[in-house]
This record gives structure tokens, sequence and C-alpha cells, in this order.
């Protein structure tokens, strides 16, 4: 949503270069016969907002029926994810938890709240220690979100059949701050700041859900901006 008044936590800044690249892979390349799990099985609807196909009902990461957490969001937070849908059953399955793993950043702000059982279901390692820091510093200041997100232009790489790399933009340009207590909403102008890109690097849980582990993001990056 939109954070430009607010500090970025710092350990969101990892190395870029490791997210999108296939570290532990041994350098092999993912053939389309390797198949992930989950390719073959579940809804890898991505064009809305994730938390839309988030219940237990999901099961676009795995074989078997994944019950998942809560994303829904206050009525006045909407995220679309704009052409998320490769048509390649592997890439839409991490394309998926990837935006997932997004909403639940949202969901957790608007419910106060960094220690999620959402954000820890589809976030680990430093990008989940960087988005709970950074869920923290936005609840701490008194404030939540109201409008809308469009996530648009990903990109999904498969390293292996345990990790992958997804970059997409994020348009803020009509997503504002509101105080938690008096529920205004600071409906700041759009800036080149409003358009953010984002890196990221997942790798697919034991209970095989595709968790974000690794996360970077640059604001008024030209990729995005219109």
């Amino acid at each position: 949503m939109k954070r430009r008044t607010l500090p970025t936590a710092a350990a969101l800044a990892a190395t870029a270069a490791l997210l999108l690249t296939a570290c532990g892979s041994g350098g092999e390349d993912s053939q389309a016969d390797d198949r992930v799990a989950g390719s073959d099985s579940g809804d890898t609807k991505a064009s809305a907002s994730p938390s839309s196909s988030s219940s237990s009902s999901s099961s676009s990461s795995s074989s078997n029926d994944v019950d998942r957490p809560d994303l829904t969001l206050p009525s006045d937070v909407t995220e679309t994810f704009e052409g998320w849908k490769t048509g390649d059953a592997t890439k839409d399955v991490v394309l998926a938890d990837a935006g997932r793993a997004q909403t639940a950043v949202t969901y957790s702000v608007t419910k106060g709240d960094p220690e999620t059982s959402a954000l820890s279901f589809y976030q680990s390692g430093t990008a989940l220690a960087g988005s709970r820091d950074w869920v923290k510093t936005i609840v701490d200041s008194g404030s939540t979100f109201s409008g809308a997100v469009r996530y648009y232009a990903a990109k999904a790489d498969v390293f292996d059949k345990k990790s992958a790399g997804v970059s997409y933009c994020a348009d803020e340009s009509k997503a504002f701050n509101k105080n938690r207590k008096t529920q205004k909403v600071d409906k700041t102008p759009a800036t080149a700041d409003s358009y953010v890109l984002y890196s990221t690097r997942l790798e697919l849980s034991d209970s095989g859900v595709w968790q974000t582990t690794k996360l970077t993001s640059q604001r008024g990056n030209k990729e995005c901006t219109p």
C-alpha cells in the first residue's frame, strides 16, 4: 500500500543478486518435465487478490489440500494481481504464493499485528524478519492502510523443484496511509515513489507452500514507473 511516508525496514534490503539466481541448485536447468509440487493441481488464479482464494479449500501449492490462513482484507483495501497467470502451471503456482506473501503483509498491517500466522505461513527467513519489523513500524506509528494497489509485470523463474525467483511491480498511486485511531486517510499525491519493483526468492516448504524467503524493494524503479 502507500508506504512513502513510512520508513522501509532495513532487513528488507537483502542482497538482490541472491534472489533470482539458482542458489543451491547445482547450476542445473529446470526442465519442462521437472514438475514442481502442486503444478498439476489446484486453483492458480492470481488475477485478483490472493485473499479471495486463500481459504483452506485452496490447494494451488500442493497435490494435497493445504490448510491456508485467512487473508481477508478490510472493505476499503483492495489488491489486484494483473497478468499473474503465465499459462505455465509450475510458474503459476509459484506466482500465486508470491502474491499471497505480499497480501499477508497488507493483512498483518490491517490487523495491527506483525506476528500473524498468515505472515509466517507465506514468508520465512530474512523476508519474514524484515516484514515483521516493517509491519511493527507501521503499527507502532498508529497507521494502517486504505485504498487499492495493483501488482503487475510479474516474472517467475523456477530454478529447481524447491526454489524459484519472482519479480514484480506495484502501483501504489491509489493507496494511502490511514490513522488507525481517527480513521483519517492521508491522500498524498502520486510520485515516482508510488511505483515499486519487488524481487523475491521463494522456497518450497515441507507443507507444500512456496514461501518467500528473501525480498528486496526499490521505489521509483524505471521498470515500473509509467
